[in-house]
């Protein structure tokens, strides 16, 4: 079925690592990553942490009738190692630790990021229905999020503009139909739209209200393009309102010697406010270029328009919204490499890895900041090696 997680997709070019034995008459995937990381950031609201980021998917495939069926697991010991509910990352936003919404810090992701069942049948030699049901599960809105998409696989750390553009890939209450026909692909979700809560190890279950619809072009097998938008209801729970998002993304995956490959995303996501009426865009350019010898270069360049930075002070925030305005952009620039370690582990592909992250941020918030704010992370990637 070429999919990621939910029904979203990288290029169908991407050699996904992966390997898929067979169980009797099942067709069983694998796959997973972990990096441990030690991350430094500067100014006065940097952090210092070590931590583990980290996932793990399984999916087993069976034919039915003149279709088939695929049941897909998706985990992660986030919970368990990410210490205090968050990671530290300048100007990320979204979500809640001890009551309290998570400025400058990254969220854990959920013990069950996924958990759902497909069900594909073809309707003619070039038309294909699926039908997707999830109690977890990730909606038709956005471009295959950052753990899974083929240009941020060797960056430990989520993007900052992850709530403009991603964030819906752990989603309750799923419910999505599609309809391939060749290069096109159309696709409407109806999920319940409130993140996910502070306990990351239960299914938090609600209604469906929230909708979503999304088009996807896969011209080629080296590239494939989105649109979706989609209404998220009541999203952040300490904050009133609704929460439209559109987004709009173009892949690009270049197959290259060893079975690697070099990918690129450009996406652009954009959230607007139905309580303060704020339109917040974001845009980010990513990429990840194997070099030989094992060795990997990656880019990533972010702007985000953020309007909770100081939600966690609100003295501050008001000050700040008479004073300057309540919406900053920030620029987000990183590079990193990695080094790929052969046989150290046997099936894991074992990399050393370190990146570093600029920040342009207005003047009006420099003080709180500082002027030149960086961060800087240090990471060992371990990954099931494919084809075992």
């Amino acid at each position: 079925m070429n999919l990621s997680s939910g029904t979203s997709m990288n290029p169908t070019s991407w050699p996904g690592p992966m390997f898929m034995p067979q169980l009797g008459s099942w067709n069983l995937m694998l796959m997973g990553q972990a990096f441990l990381v030690g991350t430094q950031q500067s100014g006065p609201r940097g952090g210092d942490k070590f931590y583990s980021s980290n996932w793990f998917m399984g999916a087993a495939e069976h034919s039915v009738g003149s279709g088939s069926v695929m049941v897909q697991v998706m985990l992660s010991l986030d919970p368990a190692t990410i210490t205090g509910r968050f990671y530290p990352e300048l100007f990320q936003t979204g979500e809640t630790a001890f009551g309290r919404p998570i400025v400058d810090g990254q969220h854990p992701h959920n013990f069950i990021m996924g958990l759902g069942l497909h069900y594909v049948r073809p309707l003619g030699s070039d038309t294909i229905l699926e039908v997707y049901i999830a109690p977890v599960g990730d909606p038709a809105l956005g471009p295959v999020a950052f753990p899974h998409r083929a240009s941020a696989f060797e960056i430990p750390q989520a993007t900052i503009s992850h709530h403009w553009q991603d964030s819906t890939h752990i989603a309750d209450d799923v419910v999505t139909l599609a309809l391939k026909h060749r290069w096109l692909r159309l696709e409407a979700s109806g999920f319940h739209g409130a993140e996910p809560g502070e306990n990351r190890w239960t299914i938090q279950q609600g209604a469906i209200d929230s909708w979503s619809g999304r088009l996807s072009l896969l011209p080629s097998a080296n590239w494939m393009a989105q649109v979706s938008a989609g209404r998220l209801s009541h999203p952040e729970s300490l904050e009133p309102g609704d929460v439209v998002r559109s987004t709009a993304s173009l892949h690009y995956t270049r197959p290259m010697l060893n079975e690697e490959s070099w990918s690129s995303s450009l996406i652009w996501g954009r959230d607007h406010d139905t309580f303060t009426h704020h339109n917040l865009n974001s845009y980010l350019v990513e990429s990840l270029l194997p070099i030989h010898g094992g060795n990997f270069l990656t880019g990533r360049v972010e702007l985000v328009d953020k309007d909770e930075l100081f939600s966690d002070t609100p003295d501050l925030e008001a000050q700040l919204d008479r004073t300057a305005g309540s919406t900053f952009r920030i620029g987000a620039y990183t590079i990193g490499a990695t080094h790929d370690f052969a046989h150290l582990i046997r099936d894991v592909e074992t990399g050393i890895g370190a990146n570093a992250s600029l920040y342009s941020l207005p003047a009006a918030i420099q003080p709180y900041y500082g002027s030149h704010p960086r961060g800087f992370n240090v990471f060992l990637r371990l990954r099931l090696k494919p084809g075992q």
